[in-house]
């Protein structure tokens, strides 16, 4: 091998914001242990780090970093190994669980509550709920963040958002309404096309059979959403969840008499709130207008 193709292999310089956060117990947990198998797999077919980074596309540093759970390998770089180790499908059957080491830890717990949900209920007013958005849309919010996400920061909550899009596929389906504020659906994030591409989202979205969309218009009166964000998400067991950025300091909470009072707040704003279908057709004229 060449000089050349030596500075070819991928370094730490080459794959920014793949470090693993050592408060993550989980996800430190599950970096180390796909490092030891990395590395147990590599020593018993008697390749050196050298050599398997060479086969991988990786320099023999990051091959030792990541097989020391130091770094989260990428699901590519588990593919690969697979295939170099003839690991029959052992490695490359960890990306799922290392793909959500990615995801910050509050991202994770929040879509692991809604993977489990059998009924979710939402009123935002300020932007539009994470499980509504486009990525695009997604991405500009983001980088409009302050201080500034890296752009590797950037694609790693991306993906973590439009992750949890995945509970519009499950099998039975969970019961979902949101609640949006007017002014979520004027605001142009991202500009003019990402905007449309939004508020079309929208409309296809509002079609499915178990998602309610409603829209709070600006000239409505006062409601007890104006506090702040509030979401409900209820279980098969009967448990549930709430938050409200308006009570409770806003921590979750699952004391029944609790929640009554979020469920109590959560009717009124969608009794106040427009029809489903005239919330359509409303989205459907502020579409017009862009």
């Amino acid at each position: 091998m060449s000089v050349d193709d030596v500075r070819r292999l991928k370094s730490e310089a080459d794959e920014p914001g793949w470090e693993v956060d050592p408060d993550d117990d989980w996800g430190v947990a599950v970096v180390a242990t796909v490092g030891r198998q990395l590395r147990l797999r590599r020593e018993a077919v008697g390749m050196r780090a050298a050599e398997f980074g060479e086969a991988v596309g990786y320099g023999e540093d990051m091959v030792y970093k990541i097989e020391s759970g130091k770094r989260i390998p990428r699901p590519e770089y588990l593919d690969m190994a697979d295939e170099v180790l003839g690991a029959g499908g052992l490695l490359s059957a960890m990306r799922e669980d290392v793909a959500k080491v990615r995801y910050p830890r509050k991202v994770r717990e929040l879509a692991n509550m809604e993977a489990q949900a059998v009924e979710l209920g939402a009123y935002v007013g300020l932007s539009l709920h994470g499980l509504l958005q486009t990525p695009a849309h997604a991405r500009a919010l983001f980088e409009a963040w302050q201080p500034a996400y890296t752009p590797e920061e950037a694609d790693r909550m991306v993906a973590a958002r439009i992750a949890r899009k995945s509970i519009f596929e499950r099998v039975p389906a969970p019961s979902l309404c949101f609640v949006q504020e007017e002014a979520t659906l004027r605001r142009p994030v991202g500009g003019t096309m990402v905007w449309r591409q939004q508020l079309e989202h929208l409309l296809e979205v509002a079609q499915l059979r178990n998602v309610t969309l409603q829209v709070m218009p600006t000239n409505a009166d006062a409601h007890p959403g104006l506090s702040g964000k509030i979401e409900v998400l209820k279980f098969a067991d009967g448990t549930a969840v709430g938050r409200s950025d308006g009570a409770y300091s806003g921590r979750p909470i699952s004391d029944p008499k609790q929640l009554r009072i979020l469920e109590l707040r959560y009717g009124t704003i969608r009794a106040q709130a427009l029809t489903p279908r005239e919330s359509l057709a409303f989205i459907e004229q502020v579409l017009g207008e862009t």
